[in-house]
């Protein structure tokens, strides 16, 4: 969940590292630090907060090289303050470390290298790491590269690492198990980064480390290991990304950007897939499995957060339109379960990132268990891309904000379309029912449009509560994981306490909440339970509820009844989580700004959740 960067080469490394720094600081803002080297040694710089205070601290400093190495840390062990931040030295001082993971069995080491004399500075696993690498050179007299792969054969846990040496002032070596790490390869210089971001302004040839890789860079040549000591072949691949996809671009926010690109990004989900006016639809990356997806008895849909709200809006998907089973897990309890999964099942698994370090584990254990595993994911070369059999990209583009927002519409439209292939082949949809879903999708991007226009209406309504400390998302059948999904963007970004539930289950239990301080946001879209929620609507109104309703343009009885309405397009009922959730984002997002919050940086929380 942190961030690291590193760059050997002819150029400057300072400037390198601290522009892929800010552009990394998604992952990770607690702290931050670099390490340089040149004709003065290895030097360390750290600091405790976001990397503007690096750079600050570091505006008088030497910082010319052109190898060095930074990080951007989300804590995990140890208190957020300079001494915790990475790089760590090693005990001699010679050899420097940044890293993203857990190293589970640290404590262990740690005492016996207390025993050994080893002074620690910090409380972290990071350190504990590059003084077992230190000692292990010292015991073995063996090269750097031989005494990373034999300790990394020791560690128990995850990891992403880079280290440099003063005895190597050209050397770079990074190795990964469960945690992203790309390799850029330009002209006589290298780049190594938790992903492509920092590297897309510079070379477009990368190369993804596979787990239990080790890669070194030394003599201008980049060689790859595994553990058992195997030179591997670097696959070499050409990044799509374009710079501009990760700049604000007018924006105030990246968040605020991401959500205005919804329009787009729903389209470029779609594009190649989809074309309604011949009744073309074909996911190719499911291409060779369509059969077993269709014939399926049962599947089980893992994810986090968000991933997993776009799962429930599938599980109803695939219900209604395919008539197969589905359960939605969370991937972190799943995976400690002894959960019930047999051969014929299809496990998909869901991740903005691809990299979810629960979701992977979920996958490990249905594999192992003999399921057929799915893929949904926005990375290319991620590591669940890589895990599962088959599976769809969402072509989102990149998501700087640590709330998703386009991540999650690309992601349901992406199972809607799974969805929908699969009840086609199956039979379970009229042929009417399955052109009309196709008209309908190419519709959505304009709708989104159409939701957005209204922002500053949306605006002038979270100006109002913004000195709300509860808030209530009630919303029915698939308006009901939107509700959640709109109490969870409120709650990252704003810190209010907002709670999502089926519309139904007010009455018992969460109706003792209400009174007038209590905004309660309804999702009533004219659907199959409309008069439903009307009735529900009522039974908030007559406890003094304020009630701000997201509804169908048009209607003209839940204005008299509420507080405040958004509209959005007459959508089919399938599809309208895909518009009833922009309101929602906007009115987190206005209400984050308003109370003063750093929308794409919310405490606590970082981008890519790659440790457990």
């Amino acid at each position: 969940m942190c961030g690291i960067v590193a760059y050997v080469g002819n150029k400057e490394a300072y400037p390198l590292i601290i522009k892929g720094l800010k552009r990394l600081e998604y992952r990770g803002y607690d702290s931050s630090g670099v390490a340089l080297m040149n004709e003065n040694g290895l030097a360390i710089y750290k600091k405790k907060g976001k990397v503007a205070a690096l750079e600050a601290e570091l505006s008088t400093k030497d910082t010319q090289a052109t190898i060095g190495m930074g990080h951007t840390r989300w804590a995990t062990h140890g208190e957020p303050n300079d001494t915790n931040a990475h790089p760590h030295f090693s005990n001699d001082r010679r050899l420097a470390i940044i890293h993203n993971g857990i190293i589970e069995n640290y404590s262990a080491i740690k005492q016996k290298l207390q025993q050994k004399g080893h002074t620690f500075r910090s409380e972290t696993d990071s350190e504990v790491l590059i003084h077992f690498i230190e000692d292990i050179r010292t015991e073995t007299g063996k090269p750097l590269e031989e005494v990373v792969r034999l300790a990394l054969q020791e560690v128990v846990g995850a990891y992403a690492i880079v280290i440099m040496s003063d005895e190597h002032p050209g050397q770079l070596i990074a190795a990964r198990k469960g945690s992203p790490l790309v390799i850029g390869i330009g002209q006589d210089e290298f780049f190594f980064a938790s992903d492509a971001t920092p590297i897309i302004e510079y070379t477009k040839d990368v190369v993804y480390l596979d787990d239990f890789e080790i890669a070194v860079v030394k003599n201008n040549e980049l060689q790859i290991l595994n553990l058992d000591n195997v030179q591997q072949v670097p696959y070499i691949q050409t990044l799509e990304m374009e710079l501009e996809t990760i700049e604000k671009g007018g924006y105030d926010h990246f968040m605020l950007k991401e959500i205005f690109e919804q329009p787009r990004s729903i389209a470029d989900s779609m594009r190649g897939r989809l074309r309604a006016d011949d009744a073309h639809l074909q996911l190719g990356g499911l291409r060779n499995y369509l059969d077993k997806l269709a014939d399926s008895k049962r599947i089980v849909i893992v994810g986090c957060g968000t991933s997993w709200h776009a799962g429930l809006v599938a599980e109803y998907l695939f219900e209604e339109l395919a008539r197969i089973n589905v359960e939605v897990e969370y991937a972190s309890e799943f995976r400690y379960r002894n959960p019930v999964i047999k051969e014929k099942d299809i496990v998909i698994a869901i991740s903005q990132s691809g990299e979810t370090a629960d979701t992977l584990a979920a996958i490990e254990l249905a594999k192992s268990k003999g399921a057929l595993i799915f893929g949904v994911c926005n990375v290319v070369g991620s590591s669940i891309a890589r895990a599962t059999d088959a599976g769809a990209y969402t072509h989102a583009g990149p998501e700087i904000g640590v709330a998703s927002t386009k991540a999650f519409t690309a992601q349901v439209t992406v199972l809607t379309l799974m969805a929908i292939e699969a009840a086609q082949r199956k039979g379970t949809i009229s042929e009417e029912l399955y052109r009309q879903l196709l008209i309908e999708l190419e519709t959505i991007p304009a709708k989104v449009e159409r939701v957005l226009q209204t922002a500053e209406k949306i605006k002038e309504i979270a100006f109002i509560f913004t000195y709300a400390r509860n808030f209530i998302y009630l919303g029915r059948g698939l308006n009901f994981p939107v509700a959640l999904e709109g109490a969870l963007k409120l709650k990252e970004i704003s810190y209010i306490h907002a709670e999502g539930y089926p519309a139904a289950e007010m009455k018992h239990g969460p109706i003792a909440l209400i009174d007038e301080d209590m905004p309660v946001v309804f999702l009533a879209t004219k659907d199959s339970s409309y008069e439903k929620i009307v009735s529900n609507i009522q039974e908030v109104k007559a406890r003094k509820g304020r009630v701000i309703a997201i509804i169908t343009e048009g209607d003209t009885l839940i204005p008299t009844m509420v507080d405040f309405v958004i509209e959005i397009p007459k959508t089919h009922e399938m599809l309208t989580p895909l518009v009833s959730v922009i309101p929602l984002q906007l009115l987190s997002y206005y209400i984050a700004v308003m109370r003063g919050r750093n929308v794409d940086q919310p405490r606590n929380l970082a981008k890519s959740v790659t440790v457990e």
